[in-house]
This record gives structure tokens, C-alpha cells and sequence, in this order.
């Protein structure tokens, strides 16, 4: 079955010369203006568009043909965009890229080249569509435990967690603020034997020390000043559950000794109490600290470090699982618009390219702010890089920034072989399959972008 491609042109002589061209290989639609065009792309149906930017009632400027790419990333997001420039227009191909284009081609215009990027151009689209199912696969299965990850990193993840909760061991879970790993232990508890019974979660850092112990193990009447009646503790509250002590590094050393003890013993006493209290909990704790570093210091005791670590637990970076950062985007996006009962709402590609090459200092939780940030500000359809937070950059800084269209080629080549090896477990095989080519040509193309297969 032929591809579909919408030629967007208004000289008839170039129509004609592209329909004979192409056809054999794409089943042609062809339009003299964006009237006769915007219904059609609308429809969803064309991966690919090639587009004249001087068309009626301006033939003789880009103004239409701008004003048209513009509104294709709200009319039809997924459509990628060829722009067909004049030899001398290098500043309109510039803005096109800015604004969204796919790539352009200059006029004349040499059918060879033009077959070259318009297969590119159907083979990105096509793998852009073979992530959007995996993202929906994924949401809709939930993944794991609400975590969402198609990465090899996050993959060896939830293999981990798997693994983790058929045991009822300490677990020690480590990574940088925003990561989830409050998520990553509620994931453990809930695939582990005591998911019916209670996750009771503490924020170390959260209580003022003078109250973190009663918090902690309850007190007695009369313990103190203000102290009533008995109050059951968190670790009481937990019996035959799960204790998820968040920011563990922030414990003060009296406290250390006491949760040392738990460990050691399975027992607990109330402030102010004399009774042993026998308890079965799991322990597991968290923290963004060095734990190491800080049992060095002298401020984090090294018997109860090594007590807590049996299991360690590792949460990467978002920055390490880049191929995750879109799926979790549009993870948010939606559940955010469902939540506000907003129409469907879409990122420009403008705003996807900024998404994947920001470093994400903050993590998953400054991906989530910013798409929360963005739909406080706008109710526009589509999210633009400004909404979410990042600078526009001047057009001509863009210029300066762009590289050479062969060096552009080869990016693209890249992300798209990187991708393909992402989606297929670093199959060969199958990520040959996805960019439509042999596996020569694939080993070949590994060999010439010094692209590594090893996880």
C-alpha cells in the first residue's frame, strides 16, 4: 500500500512534475492553496506534506505559506512538513525549520534529493507513530506502579522492583530530588505480599525533631507536656505493612539508634512507656543524601547504613532516560487536560524539541510543574517552549545555532537509528524492520555514526 503525500503547491507545471516524479512510490494528493489544503490535513491521514511557501493570494512572498505551517502544528501536529523554497530563500528555509518544518528542499527542484527526503521523512514519521502507540500501550497498561519508562535503564528498573518485593527485605532507595522514588517504594509494596496491608509514609525531613519521635513510635499519657492520652505511632500503624521512611538522611542520631533497633529487634517502646512493643514491618527508606559521605561525617550512624542498604535501589535521572521524556510528557499532558476538562491539547514540535534537549535538573517533577505551568498560562490547543517555561531564542540565533543540512541529515539519522534500537530492546532485527532497511544497511549505519548496541 502507497504512502500518503500531500503536495501543497501552486504552480501547476511543478505539481505536474512531482506527481510524475513520486507517484510510483506515494499515493499523491495534490492542492493549489491553503484552502483546499487545511480540510485535508485536518483529516490525520497524511504522515507527510510537501509545501510551497508562495501560494495565492501572495505567490510572489512566504506570507501565506508561513501563516499555513504555522497553523499545521495545531491542525494536524503529526504531519511532518517538507518546505519547498526558491535557491536564493536561505532565510525563509531557516524560519520553515524554526517554525516546525521537517526539512526543505530548494527549487529547482532535483526529484533525486527529494526522493531521499521524503523517504527520511515518512521513515521518522513512522517511528514518531510507533512511539505514540508505545506510550499509549504503556499508559494504558500502567506500567508499573504508575511508573512509566520504555528506556533499557527503567526496563532493568522494574525488573529490580520485581525482584525486590518477593523479598521482605530492607530496601535503600537513592536518587536525586524529582525522580519518584516515593513512587518506586510504593511500587515494592504493592507487588509484595503485604500490599493488603498499610504503606505508611514518613517524611523525615518534614517533622521538627522535638515531635519526631512520638511521630514515630507513639506516646504515652502524660510523656510530656500537652500529652493527653496514648497516640499510636507510624510503626504501629504499619504492623504487618510497609514503613516508607522518606529523607532518612535527615534522622537525628538519637533517632538512628532507635530505628537500629527495630531493625535488629522487631520491637518498639512508646515515649514515656515501659512495654516492649513487638512489631512486623518492612522497612523501607529513601534518600537524595550521600549516605556514605555522610556516615564519614559522623552524621549518619554506619551500622544503621548498612542495615537499611541490603537492597539498594538506584532512581536514574531523567537525563539518563531520555527516551522517556516524551512519553512522560504526554503522560502529563493528557491526565492534566483530563483533570481540567480542557480540550485535547498537543506540544508544537517547537516545544518537543525543547523537551528533549533541556537537562531536567529538577527531574520528573519539574517536567510535570512546567506542563502544569503551561496550561495555567494558555488555553491555546498547542504548547508552545514559551508556555512551558523556556526562553524563545531570536530567529537569528536559531540561524547561527542550525547546522548545515548534511549535518542535520545525520542528526536526524542518529536520533532515528537510536530510537529504533531503543523501541526493539537493541534488537537488530526488529529496529531494522522500523527504519524500513537491511541489516547490512543498519550494521553499516551503527559503523558510521559510532553508535554502540551494548545496554
Amino acid at each position: 500500500m502507497k504512502k500518503k503525500l500531500l503536495i501543497i503547491e501552486d504552480e501547476n507545471s511543478v505539481a505536474k512534475q512531482l506527481r510524475w516524479g513520486l507517484d510510483k512510490d506515494y499515493d499523491i494528493t495534490a492542492v493549489s492553496d491553503a484552502d483546499q489544503a487545511r480540510p485535508l490535513l485536518a483529516s490525520g491521514v497524511f504522515p507527510v506534506a510537501t509545501l510551497d511557501l508562495g501560494l495565492p493570494p501572495y505567490p510572489d512572498t512566504p506570507r501565506r505559506g508561513f501563516e499555513l505551517l504555522e497553523e499545521i502544528s495545531s491542525m494536524a501536529p503529526h504531519t511532518r512538513v517538507i518546505v519547498i523554497t526558491g535557491n536564493a530563500e536561505e532565510e525563509n528555509a531557516i524560519k520553515a525549520i524554526a517554525l516546525g518544518a521537517a526539512d526543505f528542499c530548494a527549487k529547482p527542484i532535483d526529484l533525486k534529493l527529494l526522493k531521499i527526503i521524503l523517504s527520511r521523512t515518512f521513515r521518522i514519521s513512522e517511528l514518531e507513530e510507533a512511539n505514540r502507540r508505545l506510550q499509549q500501550q504503556a499508559i494504558q497498561s500502567g506500567s508499573l506502579g504508575g511508573m512509566l519508562g520504555v528506556s533499557p535503564v527503567m526496563e532493568d528498573m522494574f525488573k529490580r522492583i520485581k525482584h525486590i518485593s518477593k523479598t521482605d527485605y530492607p530496601v535503600l532507595i537513592t536518587g536525586n530530588t524529582g525522580t519518584g522514588k516515593e513512587m518506586a517504594a510504593c511500587a515494592v509494596h504493592n507487588l509484595s505480599q503485604r500490599a493488603e496491608k498499610p504503606l505508611v509514609i514518613i517524611n523525615c525531613g518534614a517533622i521538627p525533631d522535638n515531635l519526631l519521635e512520638s511521630e514515630l513510635f507513639g506516646h504515652e499519657k502524660g510523656a510530656f507536656t500537652g500529652a493527653a492520652g496514648r497516640k499510636i505511632g507510624k510503626f504501629e500503624q504499619a504492623d504487618q505493612g510497609t514503613i516508607f521512611l522518606d529523607e532518612i538522611g535527615e534522622l537525628p542520631l538519637l533517632l538512628q539508634v532507635k530505628i537500629l533497633r527495630f531493625l535488629q529487634e522487631s520491637t518498639i517502646e512508646r515515649l514515656g512507656g515501659t512495654k516492649t512493643i513487638t512489631l512486623n514491618a518492612r522497612i523501607i527508606a529513601a534518600t537524595n543524601m550521600n549516605l556514605e559521605k555522610a556516615v564519614k561525617q559522623g552524621t549518619f550512624r554506619d551500622d544503621l547504613y548498612y542495615r537499611l542498604n541490603v537492597v539498594p535501589l538506584r532512581i536514574p535521572d531523567l537525563n539518563e532516560r531520555s527516551e522517556d521524556i516524551l512519553l512522560l510528557a504526554h503522560s502529563f499532558l493528557q491526565e492534566e487536560t483530563r483533570n481540567l476538562q480542557r480540550e485535547q491539547t498537543s506540544f508544537s514540535p517547537a516545544a518537543i524539541a525543547a523537551l528533549t534537549a533541556h537537562d531536567w535538573p529538577g527531574n520528573i517533577r519539574e517536567l510535570q510543574n512546567r506542563i502544569r505551568r503551561a496550561l495555567g498560562t494558555t488555553m491555546d490547543r498547542v504548547i508552545t517552549p514559551v508556555d512551558l517555561g523556556f526562553e524563545k531564542i531570536p530567529l537569528k540565533q536559531e540561524a547561527q545555532k542550525l547546522a548545515t543540512l548534511k549535518e542535520a541529515r545525520e542528526a536526524a539519522e542518529i536520533k532515528a537509528v537510536r530510537r529504533a534500537l531503543a523501541f526493539s530492546g537493541n534488537n537488530i532485527s526488529q529496529a531494522a524492520k522500523l527504519l524500513e532497511i537491511s541489516r547490512p544497511t543498519l550494521h553499516d549505519l551503527l559503523k558510521k555514526q559510532w553508535i554502540s548496541t551494548d545496554k
